[in-house]
């Protein structure tokens, strides 16, 4: 085979790599994508499930602090009680 035929042969051969290069790197991304999107979907849906848990913790949080369960426990099991007005003392705080 002469030189000059050598050329379009080349060329074609050539093509085709670029061709098979660039058709497997369009797999190994479309791939990548998938696995990504599905990594997102799964982070989305922790992430809903996390929000459901802080708002219910939220809500045990103002259970527990209420003021009138507060005062309750501190009147049953520590003995407690509001003091009178004249227990009352102020105390001033100047330098």
């Amino acid at each position: 085979m002469s030189s000059a035929g050598r050329g379009p042969l080349v060329l074609v051969l050539a093509l085709w790599c670029a061709c098979v290069v660039s058709a497997l790197a369009v797999v190994s991304v479309t791939q990548q994508v998938r696995r990504n999107t599905d990594e997102l979907e799964s982070l989305r849906r922790e992430s809903a499930e996390l929000e459901v848990q802080w708002g219910q913790y939220l809500l045990e949080q103002s259970t527990w602090a209420s003021y009138s369960r507060v005062e309750s426990k501190a009147r049953r099991e520590l003995n407690m009680h509001v003091p009178h007005a004249e227990q009352i003392i102020l105390i001033d705080k100047e330098p």
